[in-house]
Formats: C-alpha cells, sequence, structure tokens
C-alpha cells in the first residue's frame, strides 16, 4: 500500500483523551469519533481490528467452536421469556407498528432458542457455538476511546453441555485459550484472571483485567499468590479466595474478557433440554465467555506504546513493514523498486510521499508499524537499507541483497 494513496489523517495532541490509547489512534487515523461512545474504524484501526479477529477465530476453533453470525435485531417476545426484556436498563429498543425489538446486548435470548433446534440427545453434546458480532448498549458513561462505548465488536462463545464435570473441563479450556489470545497480543504479562461474581449459579466467574492507569476497573492483586479479585469480590472477603492471605496489592485495570458458568440460567426460561443415557430428560448446562474486539485493541495500545506513540505488536499490526525513503529522487528510485519487488510477498506501507524526513520518522512512530524500512543516501553507500523495531532505539543495516532472505525471517 502506498501511503500517498491511503485514507488517514494524522491529528496533533488529542487534549481531551486521557486514556492513552485513545488519544495515539485517534492522533494515528486508526479510529475517529462519531459521537459519545461511536467510532467509526479507518482502514488503519479495521486492518488491526480484523487481525484481532483472526487470533480470536483460529484461538476458538482449536477448542472445537464453531463460528456463526446472530441477528442484532431481537423480537421483545424473546427477552420476555427471561425477565430481562425489563430488568436490563441499557438496551435499545425500537418500535416498528405493534412490533417491538432490541438491538442485540448480547446473544443468550437468541442463541438458545436457536440451540434448542438441534440439542435433543446426550449424543448431541457438547456443543460449542461462538460469533463475533456488533453489540449495542446504552452506554451513559462512554469515554476513554474504544475502553467504554456505545456501540461494540464482540466475540462471544456459547457452550452446552451434558454434566458439570464436562461444563467445568470446558471452562478451564477457554482459560487457556484466553491466555494464547492474550500472549498472541503481546498484553499476557499485564493481564490477571481476576474472580468476580458468579451471580446466583456459581459462587465465582472469572474476568481477564489488563493493568493500566487508563483502566476504570479496581482489582487487588494477592501478593502470596498473585491471584486477582474485583471490588465486588473484595468488598465481600478480607482474604484471598485461593491462597487465605489477606495482602494485596490495589491496581487500575481494564477488563479484556470474561467467563461465565451459567449453568440452568437461560435453559431453563426455554426448556432447554435433553435426553441422557438413560432416557431422562435433563436441561442443558451452559457457559459464556466475551472477548471485546475494540477494548482488547485499546488494550494493546496501552500496554505497548513509549511517548511518541503506538508499539505494535507483529500479530496485530496493520502492515508488517513500513518503507521510508529519505534524500533524493535517487533514493525515492530505490525504493520503489524495492517496494515493487516486495509487495506481494510481504505487508508493505510505502511512504511514497514527498514530506520532510522529520515528518516522516514522526508519523512512522505514531503509527507504530512493527518494522520500519529506511532508504537513505547515507544507507545506499553501503548497498543496504536499515531495518529497526518500532521500540527498539537502533537499528542495523542490511544488504538490500539480502532483503528477501530477511525479512522473510520476520
Amino acid at each position: 500500500m502506498r501511503q500517498s494513496q491511503l485514507f488517514f489523517i494524522t491529528k496533533r495532541e488529542e487534549k481531551k483523551e486521557k486514556a492513552i490509547s485513545a488519544k495515539f489512534l485517534i492522533r494515528g487515523g486508526f479510529i475517529e469519533k462519531l459521537a459519545s461512545g461511536i467510532y467509526n474504524f479507518l482502514p488503519l484501526g479495521f486492518l488491526v481490528l480484523k487481525k484481532i479477529e483472526k487470533i480470536i477465530e483460529e484461538e476458538m476453533k482449536k477448542i472445537g467452536g464453531q463460528q456463526l453470525l446472530l441477528a442484532a435485531l431481537h423480537p421483545k417476545e424473546f427477552w420476555e421469556k427471561t425477565g430481562r426484556w425489563e430488568t436490563m436498563d441499557d438496551i435499545y429498543k425500537l418500535k416498528e407498528g405493534e412490533k417491538e425489538f432490541a438491538l442485540g446486548p448480547t446473544h443468550e435470548e437468541i442463541i438458545v432458542p436457536l440451540a434448542k433446534k438441534f440439542i435433543h440427545s446426550f449424543k448431541d453434546l457438547p456443543l460449542y457455538l461462538f460469533q463475533i458480532q456488533t453489540k449495542f448498549r446504552k452506554e451513559m458513561r462512554a469515554k476513554g476511546g474504544l475502553l467504554r462505548t456505545k456501540e461494540f465488536l464482540m466475540k462471544d462463545l456459547y457452550s452446552f453441555h451434558a454434566t458439570e464435570e464436562d461444563l467445568d473441563n470446558y471452562y478451564e479450556k477457554v482459560k487457556q485459550a484466553y491466555f494464547r489470545i492474550f500472549e498472541r497480543c503481546q498484553i499476557k504479562e499485564k493481564t490477571y484472571l481476576t474472580f468476580a461474581s458468579g451471580g446466583t449459579f456459581s459462587k465465582y466467574s472469572h474476568e481477564f483485567q489488563t493493568l493500566t492507569p487508563a483502566g476504570e476497573d479496581t482489582i487487588f492483586i494477592c501478593q502470596n499468590c498473585k491471584q486477582a479479585i474485583n471490588k465486588e469480590i473484595k468488598d465481600q472477603v478480607p482474604n484471598c479466595p485461593n491462597c487465605g492471605q489477606n495482602k494485596f496489592l490495589k491496581e487500575k485495570a481494564i477488563e479484556v474478557g470474561n467467563i461465565f458458568k451459567l449453568k440452568e440460567k437461560f435453559s431453563f426460561p426455554f426448556n432447554l433440554t435433553f435426553l441422557d443415557k438413560d432416557g431422562k430428560e435433563k436441561l442443558v448446562l451452559m457457559g459464556c465467555y466475551g472477548i471485546g474486539l475494540g477494548r482488547l485493541m485499546a488494550a494493546i495500545c496501552e500496554v505497548n506504546h513509549d511517548k511518541n506513540g503506538i508499539c505494535w505488536p507483529a500479530e496485530v499490526s496493520p502492515f508488517k513493514f513500513h518503507l521510508l525513503w529519505i534524500g533524493s529522487q535517487n533514493e525515492k528510485k530505490v525504493a520503489e523498486k524495492f517496494y515493487e519487488k516486495f509487495k506481494q510477498k510481504f505487508e508493505i506501507l510505502f511512504d511514497d510521499r514527498e514530506n520532510s524526513p522529520g515528518e516522516k520518522l514522526v508519523e512512522a512512530d505514531l503509527l507504530g508499524i512493527t518494522w520500519r524500512l529506511v532508504i537513505s543516501k547515507k544507507t545506499l553507500e553501503k548497498k543496504c537499507f536499515e531495518l529497526k523495531k518500532r521500540e527498539e532505539k537502533e537499528g542495523k543495516l542490511i544488504k538490500i541483497e539480502k532483503a528477501f532472505e530477511v525479512l522473510k525471517s520476520l
């Protein structure tokens, strides 16, 4: 992609936004604010979002997830079945003549009646279904860029089981899948599995909380076993539920995912049952598992940045390489040949513009593409280009004739 043709606009300091991720994503032309809590994803931001989506899809499929796409517009009667039409205060409701609908804030009310058409016997279980779908919620405290929004992309996985043992085993598999996702996004080191309220059906659910000063959640990390608990649990218990000690470190964090044992909570109102091996009718047990993609994108920025901009991890970087030329038209011609030779083999953003060297380098840091390639008079004197990883201070010279094997190895 030629940068001269890229649809993006970099901006000056975004003083209104307190979250680092919001400042850099807006300044770098990744997202654009439409209204409070509502954002457009521009081409650079959309590329990052698709990379995150790919990672999540791969990890969900590794644990047996089948991907589908459910409707975002929900008839009122499905929500009346569970009583949440009246009890959830953040649903967007629409009316069409005498019929009422909700813009889906979550999809239990839709997935359970659908699963009921398939599940009849223990032979149909377990079943794991997931989607990546836009959710809508009346968020009155929208702020922090993508950290808290009214419209957001979410991965929601729903599991269906015949026994509690099977539910428990799959629950552990999802935990590990989530940590693989966060490792690939390079936020695992700052992400804690956090005890949260389990509601009526389980003692605890679990949140995945990533430490950052921009976080709106408060978590407490046990100094003995490193188990984290959220504020709600801390208000209920003085000691760590995992090891019994009572020394905690208080931290700010972003919730990037959650997992929950629903058990019969949604099976019951829809009478989602199966016949077991003895021919007895039983309620299906369920689990649900969510990750907000936009919030995860913001968390990646919060963890991976410096004072100049974002440092995108390789797997989610909008492009793998950012090619710059500095100097005269001679350097530009060499860079053009370099780009034409490798554009079909690698993801390269080529800054082909006539901007000053300073502008190009500053903007490259702001965009944060993982690897920067620079062709200049100084590098060409040695028949080289400079290769530098975004977060590293110094680059190294690579012979142009060895470009393919070096780039391929990264």
